[in-house]
């Protein structure tokens, strides 16, 4: 008996010793969304296994407009990213923003969410309030520019 248990013992070893030689595949797993703006200059939009990988290339990307990186805001994160949409608004006064929302579980949570934000009746101060991109669970957009 105590030789079946050594026996056990060293195969598990072994097994277990095989699997930690193996790199991890960071996107086998759930991947999280990270948003940037930098105002009137440009943003960015990344995905990655963790919030400082996705906040990195989201400000990369926000800098290639010629922003830097201290004006790329940290705006939005979500793991897993689930579906996202991104909503230009203009108040009738004149200034004009982004409002993103990600994390949702479909693209027909994007599309509410974004009729929602852009209902008139609520929001009357509002000229303009359209969604500008919709991204799937992966961070691809899903509307051509």
């Amino acid at each position: 008996m105590k030789r079946n248990k050594m026996v056990n013992m060293r195969i598990a070893i072994i097994i277990l010793s095989g699997l930690c030689s193996f790199p991890a595949i960071a996107q086998d797993g759930p991947v999280g969304i990270a948003f940037v703006q930098a105002p009137e200059q440009g943003g960015g939009i990344a995905t990655g296994a963790t919030m400082d990988e996705a906040f990195d290339k989201a400000t990369a990307q926000c800098m290639e407009s010629g922003a830097l990186a201290e004006d790329c805001i940290k705006t939005n994160w979500c793991f897993p990213a689930g579906w996202s949409v991104d909503i230009f608004l203009q108040h009738r006064e004149g200034p004009h923003w982004h409002e993103v929302f990600c994390g949702l579980p479909s693209k027909a949570a994007a599309q509410a969410t974004a009729l929602h934000v852009c209902d008139r009746q609520k929001r009357d101060y509002l000229i303009e309030c359209s969604p500008v991109q919709f991204y799937d669970e992966q961070g691809v957009a899903q509307m051509e520019n």
